[in-house]
């Protein structure tokens, strides 16, 4: 990993804890599971929002006054609200991405919860995705979220990726595998 990189996972993690730990003794997990929804949401859709959190043209003062109205349109909890307030005057909103991350994955492993990111040619229906993550949990032993992509370039099939384990049942994987053992025999 890339020092840079390291060094925001680091800051990342820690005030992910700190956070957790606040929504957990105020037994507002799942508030702090939705503000997590929001600004993963925000981050995704407004090109501002991601210029916002990253570019340093804006100073402390524009950044904190900006987040905090943001936090209070969004409806995001005061402890959220209050966290993203400081990272602004600390100049550590570029590491919400990571900090986003960092509590799915705490949120996740206090409702025994993994994250299953599946990846298909085609958007899977609602009885595709509940019997898939039926199947994934009698795989793993736990209650699987599926976080779904869709890649068609993938012709067909899934690939699907729950914590180290990956599954490539691809119709572009078994292309790629084809066309390896026909160099080899040729």
């Amino acid at each position: 990993m890339s020092e840079p990189a390291s060094i925001s996972t680091g800051i990342a993690g820690r005030y992910a804890s700190a956070v957790f730990s606040l929504a957990r003794e105020d037994k507002a997990i799942d508030a702090l599971e939705g503000d997590v929804s929001t600004l993963e949401a925000a981050i995704a859709d407004s090109g501002d929002f991601r210029a916002l959190i990253s570019s340093p043209v804006y100073t402390r003062e524009q950044q904190q006054k900006a987040i905090g109205a943001l936090s209070d349109k969004m409806g995001l909890s005061v402890t959220t609200g209050n966290t993203l307030r400081l990272m602004a005057s600390k100049r550590r909103l570029f590491v919400l991405p990571q900090l986003l991350a960092s509590l799915r994955a705490l949120i996740a492993e206090e409702k025994g919860e993994v994250t299953a990111d599946v990846t298909a040619a085609t958007k899977l229906s609602a009885e595709q995705q509940k019997s898939l993550a039926e199947a994934l949990q009698k795989a793993v032993g736990k209650d699987v979220k599926i976080n779904m992509a869709i890649d068609d370039s993938l012709i067909g099939g899934l690939v699907v990726k729950v914590g180290s384990l990956m599954i490539d049942t691809s119709i572009r994987a078994k292309l790629n595998a084809l066309q390896n053992t026909m160099k080899e025999v040729g």
